[in-house]
């Protein structure tokens, strides 16, 4: 083998080996990326995890804190409570142990402004009274049947009509349409209050669908009119002051408390200030010297 042949040997074994070296670390970038992808799935599924265990605790921490707060406020539950005149109040009582608690916790959450409380407290009413009117109506409405009669015929003629109309849209465009009509759950929630503070219609919107199924429940229990009459007036009358205590408790501007002891000390020194400004004081036009301040609210306390 001459020189020649060797020096095209030797490029070509140099060649060879680095197309190996390249596909050697083209190799190793791959695996090294696929263990990526596979540590970073695996840490998303552990982050799920605890995001979901964390929602859990929230929610059983929610759960505790309701229970703790009746059996605060309530003590040990009476086996033999006394019972009022009327079932409407007992059946509404018990009501009021279940959602008056719920309500306090998420009106308590409404601090940054009071119009935030007047819609929450606004929109749970409005809920209540919109949603006991129908069960009401369908109570009160059992022998129409002469009317029922009346507007099935109505309504089979109109179908009729229906079934005539030929609807040309696109399902595209009956979806799109659809979709204009339908309005937000918060916004067909608060329907009647429009212009009222939305943080505190949304948080109304979600406390009523937590006690919506027991005020339900519980007047569907009464078929008495007195007893129905009763469990809404006093349903309404309750939790309108219950807002009122718990505003109250929220209010910031609470009265410092006094005492006679410090109201007369408060005068006199007022009234010793302006006769210094006034040149009044002296030797010789001064009285008896007052004790300080502290002094006075000691000894007369």
């Amino acid at each position: 083998m001459n020189v020649r042949e060797e020096k095209i040997l030797r490029e070509n074994v140099q060649q060879i080996i680095q197309l190996v070296k390249k596909k050697r670390i083209a190799k190793e970038h791959l695996e090294e990326n696929k263990l990526r992808g596979i540590i970073k799935k695996l840490a998303d599924v552990e982050y799920n995890k605890l995001e979901e265990e964390k929602r859990l605790r929230n929610i059983i921490g929610e759960f505790l804190k309701v229970e703790l707060m009746a059996l605060t406020e309530g003590g040990i539950p009476d086996d033999k409570p006394t019972p009022n005149k009327s079932t409407g109040i007992n059946v509404l009582e018990d009501l009021l142990k279940k959602i008056i608690p719920v309500i306090e916790i998420d009106f308590r959450q409404l601090t940054t402004d009071e119009e935030q409380r007047k819609s929450y407290r606004a929109h749970i009413v409005n809920a209540v009274v919109t949603t006991l009117t129908p069960v009401e109506i369908n109570t009160a409405a059992g022998d129409e049947e002469g009317a029922e009669l009346e507007e099935a015929v109505e309504i089979d003629i109109e179908d009729e009509n229906e079934e005539k109309f030929i609807d040309i849209r696109t399902d595209a465009e009956k979806s799109a349409e659809e979709e204009e009509e339908e309005p937000a759950p918060q916004e067909e929630f608060g329907s009647g209050l429009e212009g009222s503070d939305e943080t505190g219609r949304n948080m109304a919107f979600q406390s009523f669908h937590k006690i919506e199924g027991n005020i339900v429940d519980a007047y569907e229990l009464l078929s008495n009119a007195e007893d129905q009459e009763l469990f809404y007036d006093y349903l309404i009358a309750n939790l309108k002051l219950y807002f009122d205590k718990f505003e109250d408790e929220l209010s910031a501007s609470v009265e410092e408390p006094t005492n006679q002891a410090y109201d007369t000390a408060k005068e006199e020194e007022g009234a010793e200030s302006t006769e210094e400004e006034l040149g009044l004081g002296g030797e010789a036009g001064a009285s008896e010297e007052l004790p300080p301040l502290e002094e006075v609210i000691t000894w007369d306390i």
